[in-house]
């Protein structure tokens, strides 16, 4: 046992190569689009709206297409059918994301500083965490939108859930959601971060180990 621990602490600890530093730097700056790039979108086709009326959801803000004009528009039909309005201040996520996006990048900055195996794990795992976490939050807020209907709506529909990825049919709406590219951005994270940390223990069990001390006899 105690030398099990001995390898993994000395696997956790070991320097890894340039490449692995340059791809935990690489994901650092990764994250910049993060924030002048949509995380999401969704867009809405009906034979009233040849055109679709399109949301973009950033990792700050709401932008309605049609300089905004678009989400006044879901606001409204959503109105009809007894969904809340879509508004900013009931994002929770649009008051800490972005903080922890930067956060994000400081670790991985820190990994490709540091150019430590356990650095590189560090970040993988919790960057790891937040993606889940930030898709369980996205979810849960489509479930709730759709479910929660206020009762005295003008139109009544059974309670549904807005596709998260693909697409759906939702009255006489053709609802498409996909992420944006301030999410493939993440998602490049995410394989370089992978790779990093691959290619950081492969070369250190690869390097050969040292020799142990030998003792002077009296």
């Amino acid at each position: 046992m105690k030398r099990l621990l001995e390898r993994s602490h000395a696997l956790l600890t070991a320097p890894v190569g340039a490449t692995p530093r340059v791809l935990a730097l690489v994901a650092a700056l990764l994250i910049v689009p993060t924030y002048v790039a949509p995380l999401w979108n969704l867009t809405m086709f009906a034979p009233q709206y040849g055109d679709g009326l399109r949301l973009d959801i950033y990792s700050y803000k709401l932008e309605g297409g049609n300089h905004g004009q678009d989400l006044k528009e879901i606001n409204l039909l959503n109105h009809y059918i007894g969904m809340h309005d879509l508004a900013e201040e009931d994002f929770r996520e649009f008051k800490w994301m972005p903080f922890v996006l930067g956060g994000l990048a400081l670790v991985f900055l820190r990994a490709a500083v540091m150019g430590r195996v356990l650095d590189l794990l560090d970040s993988l795992v919790v960057f790891s965490y937040v993606g889940l976490f930030s898709l369980w939050s996205f979810g849960y807020k489509l479930y709730s939108y759709g479910h929660d209907l206020a009762p005295g709506a003008p139109v009544k529909i059974p309670p549904f859930m807005p596709p998260m990825i693909g697409g759906a049919q939702l009255a006489n709406f053709e609802v498409y959601s996909y992420p944006g590219l301030g999410s493939y951005a993440l998602f490049a994270v995410g394989f370089a971060l992978a790779a990093a940390l691959l290619l950081g223990v492969r070369a250190s069990l690869r390097r050969p180990a040292a020799a142990p001390v030998a003792r002077g006899g009296p």
